[in-house]
């Protein structure tokens, strides 16, 4: 092998490998969400794939995929509840959450609630 092909391998392996630990957190984070989603009856509302009375958190990724305001107008839907948005069921208030809560469970369902297997 030549010497070009062998740094190319080396690059690539670095590549990879600093990568991991980026996805192992993603993974890590995407799992305390799903957890925090649970605890709060999120999920008794709220599926990742389908309207159940809220709509589907695919949905809402979906809607405000393109909204440079999303985060924060979600951590503040989550946190004083409303309605309006969706229709006019309203969404009860989850108070209690802090804001690194609030961050965790809004980039969760900004990324389309990604499966935690």
């Amino acid at each position: 092998m030549d010497f070009s092909k062998q740094h190319m391998k080396f690059f690539l392996l670095v590549t990879l490998l600093s990568l991991f630990p980026l996805s192992v957190k993603a993974s890590i984070d995407d799992a305390k969400a799903a957890a925090l989603a649970k605890q709060n009856a999120c999920l008794g509302c709220h599926a990742v794939d389908k309207k159940i009375v809220g709509p589907s958190l695919q949905a809402i990724a979906k809607k405000y995929a393109s909204d440079p305001n999303a985060s924060a107008f979600l951590k503040n839907k989550i946190l004083k509840g409303g309605s309006g948005s969706w229709g006019v069921v309203p969404m009860p208030a989850n108070a209690k959450l802090s804001d690194a809560e609030l961050s965790l469970l809004v980039g969760w369902i900004l990324r389309g609630a990604p499966s935690t297997n």
